[in-house]
This record gives structure tokens, sequence and C-alpha cells, in this order.
């Protein structure tokens, strides 16, 4: 009786063992395949609400906010105005083409009512006044820097080659539809055949960036 229990034990005990080596050497094994992990352990989900840093970043961003923004280096402040009003609206800024026949705008558009001066924001010589596809335009060559700024739609009251100074009226806002509905001064600037940005020749003090300056009476 004892030897048949005693059996019946020594059964029980070398299936128990036999189990363990089989179930044990899996686990090793497919531990050896995976290895380590290398990442560390997981990074916690962002908090609900909290944005990446570069996601979106200066998505809605206002251009009239921070008109300074992307000035050409190597172009000198001259302005001494702006081509219209004490410091209009920014309607459209500066954007690049990529390449120089690709998508873009080249330059900026200033809100202004119909009829309303259009100043030369430097001294210089008008090389051209009259009209390009239907719209009026002024080309300022501004003196001594290999710059020429352009102003449209507008109705020119200068003459090509008439000399200019900073603030002097070369026309009056005219109605176009560069803008649309809204009235508006296209400001270009180039050096050769490429274009700039002409917000680039506002000094500090025009941006609203610098201490206050006396500017005198603009009449006409």
């Amino acid at each position: 009786m004892r030897r048949r229990v005693w059996c019946g034990v020594g059964w029980a005990v070398l299936v128990t063992a036999l189990t363990l080596i089989v179930y044990g050497s899996r686990a090793w094994a497919g531990a050896s395949r995976t290895g380590p992990s290398r990442s560390g352990p997981s990074a916690p989900a962002p908090a609900a609400g909290v944005a990446s840093e570069s996601a979106g970043a200066g998505a809605g961003a206002d251009v009239g906010a921070d008109v300074g923004a992307g000035a050409d280096v190597g172009v000198p402040a001259i302005a001494r105005v702006w081509p219209v009003g004490v410091r209009p609206s920014v309607l459209r800024g500066w954007e690049p083409p990529a390449t120089p026949y690709g998508p873009g705008h080249r330059g900026v558009d200033l809100a202004a009512a119909p009829g309303s001066p259009v100043r030369a924001v430097a001294a210089g010589r008008v090389a051209f006044a009259g009209r390009v596809a239907g719209r009026g335009v002024v080309t300022v060559e501004l003196a001594g820097t290999g710059l020429r700024t352009t102003y449209e739609p507008v109705r020119p009251s200068v003459e090509e080659g008439a000399e200019v100074g900073a603030g002097d009226v070369v026309g009056v806002v005219a109605t176009g539809a560069h803008c649309g509905a809204s009235a508006c001064v296209h400001w270009g600037l180039l050096r050769g055949g490429t274009y700039l940005n002409p917000l680039s020749l506002l000094p500090p003090w025009l941006l609203g960036r610098g201490p206050s300056r006396l500017l005198p009476v603009l009449t006409g």
C-alpha cells in the first residue's frame, strides 16, 4: 500500500517538474527572440489641450502685428513716411515665392481709401508713371541705393523723370481689383529683377517699435 502511494507521489512530482521545464524554456526562448526594449519606458501621452510646440506655430498670426518680420538684409531703412496714411493696416503681407516664377505675394497691400494721396517713401526719381495691364503704376528709383519702389493702383500726378523727396505725393489711390472688395495700395520693392520686402525700408520708429519722432505735417 505504502509503495503505491509513494509511486503516485513520484509520478506527480515528475509531471510537475516536466511541466515547469517545458514552459520555462518557452518563456526564455521568447525573451531571447525579442530582446530587451531599446526605446525605454513609454513616454506619457501629452495632457489634453497641450499642443505640440511645432504644430501650428504661427498659424493665424496677424501680419499687422509684426510688420517688420521678414526684413531683407542689405536693404537700408531709409523710408521717412508710409506710402499711405500714418500707419496703415497691412491687408496682406510679404510672401516671397520659392522660385522666380512661383506663386507668392511680391509686396504688401496697405489699406487706403480711393482718392487718398500716395507718397514717395524716400527721395528718388520717377522711373515710370503710367498704366500696366490696365492699372495705374508709379515706380520711383531710390537715390543711391539701386532700389526702386512701385505703387499701384494709382492715378499718377507725376511724370517720368521727375525728382521727388520723401513724403512727396506721386498720385492718388485708384479703384482696382488688386485687393478685391477692399481698397488698397500694393507697395513693391525691387533690386534689379529681384523682389524684396518693402517693409524693410521702414525704420523701427515708423513701425512703432522705437521712440516717437516729430514728423512734418503733410498736406495735399
